[in-house]
C-alpha cells in the first residue's frame, strides 16, 4: 500500500509584489527535493499558496514544510 500526503500552506492578504518576491527568494531551494516529494507554489488573488506532496517519506515532508516556512518568514522580514 502506498501513502500520499498533501499539505497546503496559504499566506493570505499578501500583495502581488511581496508574493513574487517570496516566490523568487524560495526558487533556489526548490531543487533537488528528495525522491517522492514535491512543492508547487502559486499566486491566487491576494494569497500565496504552497502545495506540498509526499509519496514516500513523511519525515522528509515535515522537515521540508518546516524549512520552507522558516525561509518564508525570513523573506517576509527582509522585505518589510
Amino acid at each position: 500500500m502506498s501513502l500520499t500526503c498533501q499539505v497546503q500552506v496559504i499566506i493570505s492578504n499578501i500583495s502581488q509584489a511581496k508574493a513574487e518576491t517570496v516566490k523568487k527568494a524560495l526558487e533556489p531551494d526548490n531543487v533537488n527535493f528528495p525522491k517522492g516529494l514535491s512543492l508547487y507554489v502559486e499566486n491566487i488573488d491576494s494569497k500565496l499558496v504552497f502545495n506540498f506532496e509526499s509519496k514516500e517519506n513523511m519525515k522528509h515532508l515535515v522537515g521540508t514544510v518546516d524549512e520552507v516556512l522558516e525561509h518564508i518568514q525570513v523573506a517576509l522580514k527582509v522585505i518589510e
